[in-house]
């Protein structure tokens, strides 16, 4: 007996039904494609959220450099399908509309010009750089000649008049070449007039507090104060080195890290040769003076005016600062405490100043004030300048 053929396949769904059902799938498909690889163009995405910036970018380094400032790491440019910051800041270059003078990345032809010699006028600022020091070095050679020859009020109205030249020239100095700061320094003038002013009377203070007094007028130590005036000048020459290094490693970077890597050592390098410069100029003015040796605490000083200002020279003078009010609450502090220990019950004040001094005399509240505000210092300028985001603005 014969079985009826049966159809081979059965169709329950109407011919316009069984068409959209391979046409549902594929857009499951693809929606779900697009939902595991994100947005079809994230650098649409980024450029529309740092528009501005994109805008008065003058090359992909302030592009880069801004990016970062943002928070963006080479890690996280992978999701925009780039390998690097650098790249993706290249991208979002080239899409915005062309301009008068596209400068090429990475130091090509067109490129914005560095800071050098040649843009900012090395002869004059560096002429600016001298005038601190020969102000000090005449009024110090003018009261050394006329000693025993004037009396004490002309001799008081010199210094004051030598001190003033120096602070216009110093003034001077600072408002142009490689040590202006483009945002100011904010209060770092006031704490650095104090600290001078230590360096120079501090010690003898201190003596005479800690001996029951003070009793009278004390004398000073004008040594450390013409050696730190007449360093102002190999402290630009350093700062524009290190400006000038650190830009040309920027612009051959390829990477944040690979750039922040090589920036540390050149920061490394520009406080070592300022502070091989320092300490002749110091020795020099204490065998001028006929001083007692060159103090640690003036070599700390100087240290820390470098590293502060540097860090104002790229556009973050908070740190500096917060450095230097540290340094002189601790030079405060010291004569305070012992003052304080006079009152009946807080006589344990003043043991911290006694054992530091034991140590190190009364040079050691200075020196500890300084170098632990410019060690501390000089780390967060290692993490701070080694961001792209601080060369961009020198």
């Amino acid at each position: 007996m014969t079985r009826p053929d049966t159809p081979a396949t059965t169709s329950t769904a109407p011919p316009e039904r069984a068409a959209e059902i391979p046409h549902r799938a594929s857009a499951r498909r693809a929606s779900g494609a697009t939902a595991r690889r994100g947005p079809a163009d994230p650098v649409k995405t980024l450029l529309h959220d740092h528009r501005a910036l994109c805008e008065r970018a003058v090359d992909p380094l302030e592009i880069a450099a801004g990016l970062e400032a943002h928070g963006l790491t080479d890690r996280t440019a992978a999701r925009y399908r780039h390998r690097d910051v650098f790249a993706l800041a290249e991208e979002l270059y080239a899409r915005m509309p062309p301009r008068a003078h596209a400068p090429a990345f990475g130091g090509a032809p067109g490129t914005r010009p560095g800071p050098g010699p040649g843009t900012d006028g090395w002869a004059g600022w560096t002429l600016l750089a001298l005038l601190p020091g020969a102000a000090c070095l005449a009024t110090a050679g003018l009261l050394r000649v006329t000693e025993g020859v004037l009396g004490d009020g002309t001799r008081a109205l010199v210094t004051v008049l030598g001190a003033l030249l120096a602070c216009l020239a110093l003034r001077a100095c600072l408002g142009r070449g490689p040590l202006r700061a483009p945002e100011g320094a904010g209060r770092a003038g006031m704490y650095a007039c104090w600290l001078l002013s230590y360096a120079v009377y501090g010690e003898e203070l201190l003596a005479q507090v800690m001996t029951g007094g003070p009793d009278g007028p004390w004398g000073g130590s004008p040594a450390p104060l013409l050696g730190l005036a007449a360093a102002v000048a190999p402290a630009a020459w350093c700062a524009h080195l290190f400006t000038v290094r650190a830009h040309r490693k920027l612009s051959g970077s390829r990477a944040l890290e690979e750039f922040g890597a090589g920036v540390r050592p050149l920061l490394l390098a520009a406080v070592s040769l300022f502070l091989g410069a320092l300490l002749p100029l110091l020795y020099l003015a204490d065998l001028a003076l006929g001083g007692g040796g060159v103090p640690v605490a003036a070599v700390a000083l100087g240290v820390l005016f470098f590293v502060a200002r540097l860090l104002a020279v790229h556009g973050l003078p908070e740190p500096g600062t917060v450095a230097l009010a540290a340094a002189c609450a601790v030079e405060a502090a010291a004569p305070a405490l012992v003052l304080g220990a006079r009152l009946p019950g807080l006589e344990p004040l003043a043991q911290p100043v006694d054992a530091l001094v034991s140590a190190g005399g009364t040079g050691g509240v200075s020196a500890l004030a300084c170098g632990g505000a410019a060690l501390a210092l000089l780390l967060h300028a290692a993490l701070a300048l080694s961001r792209a985001s601080a060369h961009t603005r020198v």
